[in-house]
């Protein structure tokens, strides 16, 4: 697995040139500003944690590069529904098609089929993916700051908050966390996979803490797996939550939610 991060975002770059191809950016942005129906990520994970709960945001993963196919029988309606029906805060759609799977159309199943408000999960490094991702429906992207440079990083929040749309920024150590500080987003991810090797460890999250300054809202990502792994994180003052592979290898994902957090 050596370096699977830059293989994907050459993947992104030729994907980003064929669609502007296809089609213009002045044609999408008129679609994504013709769109009225944000939800408000960011409220809504708020909303939960004043009521004394965790704001879960729920995953819709078919497939990783490290793991491969995570959950065959895959019907994002189904799962959106049910992710809404046992406590989720918000959706998180893979879009990213050749290396988990996901699709546009999986956001647009998932959203149709509740109101919570849904992160586009993609290797965001264009303005046109952003503009696209509300053009779909995204009421979130996510902005990973191994991928991209502070000035991306902040043109690109510019133009989602432009937008309506709230950024996750996401970090894996103390060096991305500088640079991701630097945003206005109040949603600090701290994804404890490592995206070149992809092992997991929930130190990452705890080693940082002590750096976030207090109006961060910090959402731990990836190997919360066991109800141990929600206490640990909630004991450290962690209230949100970014899980996908626990939910999607179980038969009803949102019944493995609630057993998750809410039992």
């Amino acid at each position: 697995m050596n370096d699977i991060l830059a293989k994907i975002l050459a993947t992104k770059r030729a994907e980003v040139t064929t669609a502007r191809q296809m089609r213009s950016e002045s044609e999408v942005l008129r679609e994504a500003k013709s769109r009225k129906d944000l939800r408000g990520f960011a409220r809504v994970i708020e909303e939960k944690i004043a009521q004394g709960k965790p704001g879960v945001i729920a995953e819709i993963k078919k497939a990783s590069p490290s793991k491969g196919i995570i959950r065959e029988s895959f019907n994002p309606a189904e799962i959106a529904s049910s992710y809404a029906a046992h406590g989720a805060a918000c959706l998180s759609v893979l879009t990213d098609v050749q290396y988990f799977q996901g699709s546009y159309d999986y956001l647009r199943q998932a959203r149709a089929a509740c109101t919570l408000p849904v992160l586009r999960k993609d290797f965001i490094i264009d303005p046109y993916q952003i503009i696209h991702g509300r053009a779909i429906g995204a009421d979130c992207i996510l902005l990973i700051v191994a991928a991209l440079s502070p000035s991306q990083l902040k043109e690109f929040e510019i133009i989602a908050t432009e937008l309506g749309m709230d950024v996750l920024v996401e970090v894996h150590d103390r060096a991305e966390l500088e640079i991701a500080l630097q945003l206005k987003t109040s949603l600090l991810g701290i994804n404890n996979r490592n995206l070149r090797t992809f092992e997991t460890s929930l130190q990452t999250t705890l080693s940082l803490l002590p750096d976030i300054p207090e109006d961060k809202r910090i959402i731990t990502e990836s190997g919360i797996l066991a109800v141990d792994d929600v206490k640990l994180m909630r004991d450290n003052g962690v209230e949100a939550f970014l899980v996908g592979e626990a939910f999607m290898r179980a038969p009803e994902p949102g019944i493995a939610l609630q057993e998750l957090f809410f039992t």
